[in-house]
């Protein structure tokens, strides 16, 4: 029984100023909605630039329900399309990526796609003369995906016809990519590895707002990365020199007033990041020749103003993190209502040493496997909490901490560090979004 439907009211209704409705995580209607409305209204990350290197490289990814592949045609254009043949309806690729060659051919009946989408071949052809396919859909080729824009090679879709401008959508967020990108001495990023993928028993927002919960490391993860401190201080001896696996891993048992002074910083449409003034990425080691090259790229002030922003964790509303510093992306794929498949990408910087490569490697490995140090700990939580919300002891989830009594909706602020205004700022972006469509047919029939 659907106890929501397209009622844009009743779904809103489901976000309060500081309280979110346990429905938001655990209701299958509420997914499900999301993934016909949220998504396709939101600009989401599709993939990155350098997947396709060459022509006839392509990328598969799902935008809500939507399977979405993107390529890189002869003239070095990128495309983006919906991953289904025109005539059956069969997926043209299946896999996470790969090299096509000339062209795209469906496993089915063999009509065969340029690599910019368009209709190359059918195979007796002769057997659509007179019956006005030219005149159909499936002669145009594969449908693409109109709202496509490439910043900085970060490849991002909205599926709607009509909504917020990617420009609108973003705006001064994007300053986070920026300074990942401006890190190379070259202002290039290259993914040269496959991400870690596992899935996790959970909803997707949970990961996403656990990204600015700051009020979190130094409890759920005391038995993991504190006891490696703890094991590190009582075995360092006479060193000087903290290893590599230290300095990313100590930092997360910062005590609260690290994180208060660090600060947030929250801007429209759900995007927000953690580490303002400080982060815990603030005092890695410096890696031999690599300032000298940023100076010879970009000149000594500006060089020191990219490497002195080190913010911790970017939301960029639905569902991707980025961390600039260690150059890493996460993508938290929503799968089911308590499923969530998650991607944690690594970005090369181009023309920097190969130290900083290896660092933020070991940073995905220790940090967000399955094996990691503390992503299990996380893990724990969240299926604890998807377990949790199905009582009916309280059904709404407090968000209330360093509430005013009232904020001002999307706007750019800077706030203390253990506030939990970037998730209510998330689940505005989230009733905004979804209901979006929703509401322009109510005021329709209105």
């Amino acid at each position: 029984m659907k106890r929501y439907g397209g009622n844009a009211r009743a779904i809103a209704a489901l976000v309060r100023e500081a309280e979110v409705h346990r429905d938001v995580y655990v209701d299958p209607e509420i997914f499900e909605l999301e993934m016909e409305h949220l998504f396709p209204n939101s600009w989401v990350y599709v993939g990155h630039a350098s997947q396709l290197a060459k022509p006839g490289d392509f990328i598969t990814a799902n935008i809500g329900r939507q399977p979405v592949m993107a390529s890189r045609h002869t003239d070095g254009s990128i495309h983006v399309f919906y991953n289904r043949c025109p005539h059956k309806g069969v997926k043209i690729a299946s896999e996470p990526c790969g090299t096509t060659g000339k062209f795209f051919r469906c496993p089915y009946h063999a009509w065969s796609f340029k690599t910019d989408g368009s209709l190359l071949a059918i195979p007796l052809k002769k057997g659509y003369e007179g019956t006005g396919f030219g005149d159909t859909q499936a002669n145009e080729g594969l449908s693409k995906v109109r709202n496509v824009v490439i910043y900085r090679d970060f490849i991002f879709a909205r599926l709607s016809v009509s909504g917020v401008s990617f420009e609108d959508y973003f705006g001064e967020s994007l300053s986070t990519i920026d300074n990942m990108v401006d890190r190379s001495p070259e202002g290039k990023l290259a993914v040269q590895a496959t991400p870690i993928r596992y899935m996790h028993t959970c909803n997707w927002k949970m990961l996403v707002e656990n990204q600015t919960d700051t009020c979190h490391p130094m409890v759920a993860h005391e038995s993991s990365a504190g006891t490696a401190v703890k094991v590190w201080k009582r075995e360092q001896g006479d060193s000087t020199e903290t290893p590599m696996a230290v300095q990313l891993y100590g930092p997360f048992m910062s005590p609260y007033e690290f994180y208060e002074q660090s600060g947030i910083r929250i801007w429209p449409n759900g995007h927000g990041h953690t580490g303002v003034a400080n982060s815990i990425h603030s005092n890695y080691s410096d890696i031999p020749g690599y300032l000298d090259q940023m100076v010879a790229a970009y000149g000594e002030q500006r060089a020191h103003e990219i490497l002195g922003e080190v913010r911790h964790n970017t939301v960029y509303f639905p569902n991707i993190m980025v961390k600039g510093a260690v150059q890493i992306l996460r993508n938290f794929i929503p799968i089911a209502v308590d499923k969530t498949l998650v991607e944690s990408w690594v970005y090369r910087l181009v023309g920097a040493p190969d130290k900083l490569y290896e660092r933020a490697l070991m940073y995905n490995r220790f940090i967000n496997a399955p094996t990691s140090i503390v992503g299990h700990d996380d893990l724990e939580m969240y299926e604890r909490a998807q377990e949790g919300l199905k009582s009916n002891g309280n059904q709404w989830v407090n968000l209330r901490r360093l509430y005013d009594g009232h904020e001002e909706q999307d706007v750019t602020a800077v706030i203390n560090g253990t506030s939990e205004r970037q998730m209510r700022n998330q689940f505005h972006a989230w009733a905004k979004f979804i209901t979006m469509d929703m509401d322009k047919r109510i005021e329709a029939a209105e």
